[in-house]
């Protein structure tokens, strides 16, 4: 059935010209918010921080912010401040509306894609802060520059009045205040540990940048805030000791990386512990890339070729009846992979994964010629790392044949899983690694004693 309304044909489903909607300014945000922060759970929540944090840190990347404190109110609010150049306020030309107005309210507003003002960023497309202000019951801009204090303020996505001048400022620097929208996120509170990580992780990432916390939730006796403050002076290296402090290191000291190809800066800092697992964290442009992407790819050719290359060369896999994959070169192995790229490309808003393939080269090249010179110059540590690897291998090829062995006698008897087939492959293992672990401790009495 169906009926003519005008000159349009309604359908029985009442599917017709009018139900296509266009949704205006930040109103698609607020429908789809998982398809620009990921979801509504509490990492999306977080999520919205970081795109305000990333801003900042970007005034620091440019050399323009030394310092960015954030600070969770005890309205449950949560402030970022940095004394970087301060968000322009002025008319800008083509919209004749102020430049703040714009950054915040309209997507793919933002200074990102001029790289006279940003050589790199996290931010890209001019999604990140007005994203944020979008999923915020109110956002509070307040900006210092140009001897004065600019303010503005927003609900919803939408300003509530046009940018006024509210004082005189000393300083420069932009501070933005936002409230969570309720009736958008299933929980509104920050966890002080979430933010604690990222921001630690920033000031090793952002080496001579101070970065700060404090909690106005969490007063002590005083009425002193839990506060907490983070610098690093040496970068990635501190942070690869960081991660392996309650390990066994086989190296004195991490190797560290750091070259620059096509515009694109590398730096990586690796070691090697007594573990069993790999720890491999990937950065771009300070974001987190926790599906990794072609920097860990071309990171992790680099390692298995060179190593091996020297193996190889030094005869140290002549003895070796089996053959040696990749996942044993990075037993043991704890690396940071830090990439910054003028115009990197994500895999999604929330970048998860970056997919420039020129960078998987560059940065292939740039651990092939530090790890070729190192293992020269450095013979020692380059036989405990082949070492590792040898046992890494032995031990895996080890579980593989008495899995196999299992199965096998398990078949020809035709009685199904054994009832200890679980202990069994426990078993297997154990031995396996225990053989590893023992060899491991032989090479550090062994280094001790020279």
């Amino acid at each position: 059935m169906s009926e003519i309304i005008g000159n349009e044909v309604m359908t029985a489903s009442g599917y017709g010209a009018d139900s296509i909607q266009t949704l205006k300014g930040l109103e698609a945000v607020r429908v789809r918010p998982g398809m620009y922060v990921g979801g509504t759970d509490t990492r999306a929540l977080h999520h919205l921080v970081n795109e305000v944090l990333d801003n900042s840190i970007d005034e620091a990347l440019a050399g323009y912010c030394t310092e960015v404190n954030t600070i969770i109110n005890a309205d449950g609010s949560l402030t970022v401040k940095d004394n970087g150049r301060g968000i322009p306020t002025g008319i800008q030309t083509e919209s004749g509306r102020s430049a703040l107005e714009l950054v915040m309210t309209e997507l793919h507003a933002g200074g990102k894609f001029d790289k006279n003002s940003y050589k790199v960023s996290g931010g890209l497309n001019g999604v990140g802060v007005s994203c944020v202000n979008a999923l915020s019951s109110l956002l509070i801009a307040e900006i210092h520059r140009e001897g004065k204090i600019f303010k503005q303020e927003y609900s919803e996505g939408k300003p509530l009045y046009n940018v006024k001048v509210i004082g005189e400022a000393q300083d420069t620097g932009t501070q933005i205040t936002f409230h969570p929208d309720a009736t958008i996120f299933e929980t509104v509170e920050f966890r002080y540990e979430t933010l604690h990580t990222r921001i630690k992780e920033l000031s090793y990432l952002n080496k001579r940048v101070k970065l700060t916390l404090t909690d106005m939730r969490n007063l002590d006796e005083e009425g002193n805030p839990k506060h907490e403050e983070f610098y690093s002076d040496s970068g990635l290296i501190e942070f690869v000791q960081y991660l392996d402090s309650t390990r066994t290191s086989l190296l004195e000291k991490p190797i560290y990386i750091t070259a620059e190809q096509d515009g694109v800066e590398v730096d990586v800092a690796l070691t090697y512990n007594t573990g069993f697992s790999e720890n491999i964290f990937s950065y771009a442009n300070n974001i987190q890339t926790q599906m990794g992407g072609v920097h860990a790819t071309g990171f992790k050719r680099a390692i298995t070729k060179h190593f091996k290359d020297y193996a190889d060369k030094e005869g140290l896999f002549a003895k070796l009846k089996i053959a040696v994959s990749g996942e044993d070169f990075r037993e043991g192995l704890t690396a940071i992979i830090s990439v910054k790229v003028p115009n990197p490309q994500f895999r999604s808003q929330t970048k998860d994964e970056l997919t420039n393939p020129e960078v998987a080269g560059i940065v292939a090249n740039a651990v092939g010629n530090v790890l070729t010179y190192y293992l020269e110059e450095n013979p020692r540590e380059a036989k405990i790392i082949v070492d590792k690897i040898i046992l890494a291998a032995t031990a895996r090829h080890a579980a593989k044949k008495a899995r196999e062995m299992v199965q096998r006698k398990t078949v020809l008897t035709g009685t199904g899983l054994p009832e200890n087939w679980l202990i069994v492959q426990i078993e297997i293992l154990k031995h396996a690694r225990y053989s590893s672990w023992k060899g491991i401790r032989g090479w550090n009495s062994q280094a001790g004693k020279r």
